[in-house]
């Protein structure tokens, strides 16, 4: 049996669902409480909805959807600023999780949940060990992280938008291939997740040193960039070390569980 093992980005996923169920019933940015259960049921079910989908479209013959702990995570230990800033998970969404994970599990895709690390290290580790294998994942997401991971043996898919998120995509959208994500958010910054950059080296800019010089070591050992390039660099030494260290993906999380623990009967 040919391995394709579909690792779901459960929040991403989630959040964006319950944020067009929310839409309609919002009043001064504000969700009433009579309105509350009947938004997380429709949540619920679209979320299920979504699953069948998902299994249908990609055909996997395994799946797990992983979730974030609720704890902080190891980043916002090494800079408390992580995220700053971006809307929390609602407290009432936060506790029909477990609803959504055992609807899940009625369709035989299991859950896993992040102790001391987020979501995209345990996928980013889940996907790297069975490509290494030779063998097919697909990540489920819209996050762009996971774009970094990209190669022959792993795929994004924007489920919400039907497409595969692949090199050419990549390519269009960032000037770079997919192994050069990590070193061009490292010089431009990471917004979403509020991690600095380098102040005046913007995407256009980055992206060329990149394809010029090929990783960040190489462009700081370069003998001919321009003075206020080598300046900006220079000025930013620390913060380049940080934020490499925010953005990389941990790829080998202890896991405690088999493939085989996660194939679908069908």
């Amino acid at each position: 049996m040919t391995v394709h093992l579909v690792l779901i980005d459960a929040l991403n996923l989630i959040r964006r669902i319950y944020a067009v169920q929310e839409r309609p019933f919002l009043l001064n940015n504000e969700l009433a409480e009579n309105t509350k259960q009947q938004v997380l049921f429709n949540t619920a079910k679209a979320c299920e909805q979504a699953l069948q989908k998902i299994i249908e479209q990609l055909k996997p013959s395994h799946a797990l959807a992983v979730f974030d702990s609720q704890a902080p995570c190891w980043r916002y230990d090494i800079y408390p600023d992580y995220k700053k800033g971006r809307k929390k998970m609602p407290e009432h969404l936060a506790d029909k999780l477990t609803d959504i994970q055992d609807r899940f599990m009625q369709h035989h895709v299991d859950s896993l949940v992040s102790e001391a690390d987020e979501a995209d290290d345990l996928i980013a580790t889940l996907a790297i060990k069975v490509a290494l294998r030779g063998r097919n994942v697909t990540v489920v997401s819209t996050d762009k992280c996971f774009l970094s991971l990209l190669n022959p043996n792993i795929q994004v898919y924007d489920y919400f938008n039907r497409r595969y998120l692949d090199e050419e995509y990549v390519l269009n959208k960032f000037t770079v291939k997919p192994d050069k994500l990590m070193d061009l958010w490292t010089l431009t910054g990471d917004n979403t997740n509020k991690i600095p950059g380098v102040a005046g080296i913007g995407q256009v800019t980055a992206a060329k040193l990149l394809n010029q010089y090929g990783s960040i070591k190489s462009i700081l050992n370069a003998k001919d960039l321009k003075n206020s390039i080598s300046e900006k660099l220079l000025q930013h030494d620390e913060q380049i070390t940080l934020s490499r260290k925010l953005l990389t993906l941990k790829i080998d999380i202890p896991l405690g569980f088999n493939l085989k623990d996660i194939r679908l009967p069908f």
